[in-house]
């Protein structure tokens, strides 16, 4: 997967953001790419490889707040690509800031991790700093974008003006096995703002969305309310396989100790937790 693959273009706007993409890393010296395994920063990682060569080094976070399946994942994705892994041990919920969960709580999660990542950059001697924000992520409220700003950071799939779905596009054309990967985000997004965040839950929704993803639903979010209650987010065309299920699901998440089981109606969807905050909240 190290070696840069010939795209053949049908759509030419695609093609005009993949060359601008390319041009932006080409352009930088050498790079330290915050690195998770999912679909955005797989893409980041391997154009920043075809572009600077072994001038680049992938940095994974060690947290509480993502699945350890997940750093499995990373580890095997940067191997396949070709760049060197390293890993920060991180322990947000040890910062009252992150685990008191307010509404700019991925602005202080990003300003830790990142100046982590930056320490990294500086022993390396790596010019730059990216992450894998994508255009779309200017649509939603994304606190944690501020942090990268204030710090310096780069997202070049967001200044390449490129979408979700233009990413997906793309990783299909490069063979990269996360085209079709399924969204995820950090487990302290599946609690409601002000909800306080500890291991115990971290743990129990995990363990949830381990097992539903067992049962091919994939596409998915577990929403954490009052300590009780669990509000399930799948694809609408999901929810007929979601009910054929229902019995073995409500006996699972009866064992992990949830009273009440829910479907959302609505579907997943990201960002749920931001629909109920106020203009003012969003600081």
């Amino acid at each position: 997967m190290s070696a840069e693959i010939v795209i053949d273009f049908e759509d030419p706007e695609l093609e005009q953001k993949y060359l601008r993409l390319k041009n932006i890393l080409a352009e930088m010296e050498s790079a330290a790419v915050a690195f998770s395994g999912g679909v955005d920063s797989t893409l980041l990682l391997k154009i920043a490889r075809d572009q600077l060569q072994d001038r680049v080094v992938a940095v994974t976070s060690k947290s509480e707040t993502y699945p350890r399946e997940q750093l499995e994942e990373s580890r095997e994705l940067a191997d396949k690509i070709g760049v060197e892994q390293l890993l920060l041990q991180t322990e947000e919920l040890e910062s009252e800031d992150f685990a008191s969960n307010p509404p700019d709580r991925c602005y202080h999660c990003k300003r830790e991790l990142f100046s982590s990542v930056l320490e990294v950059a500086r022993e390396r001697n790596l010019e730059y700093v990216l992450d894998g924000s994508n255009y779309d992520d200017l649509d939603d409220y994304r606190p944690g974008l501020k942090a990268l700003k204030e710090l310096g950071i780069r997202s070049p799939l967001l200044e390449a003006e490129l979408t979700k779905d233009d990413i997906r596009r793309l990783s299909e054309k490069l063979e990269l096995p996360t085209w079709n990967k399924a969204s995820f985000a950090c487990l302290s997004s599946r609690f409601p703002y002000g909800d306080k965040i500890t291991r115990d839950k971290l743990l129990r929704v995990d363990r949830a969305e381990k097992f539903l993803r067992k049962l091919k639903l994939q596409q998915l979010r577990v929403r954490h309310h009052d300590n009780h209650t669990a509000r399930i987010e799948v694809k609408p065309q999901d929810m007929i396989l979601f009910l054929e299920r229902r019995e073995e699901i409500v006996t699972r998440f009866k064992e992990l100790g949830y009273t009440y089981i829910t479907l959302d109606l609505e579907g997943y969807r990201t960002g749920s937790m931001n629909e109920v905050l106020l203009e003012k909240d969003k600081v």
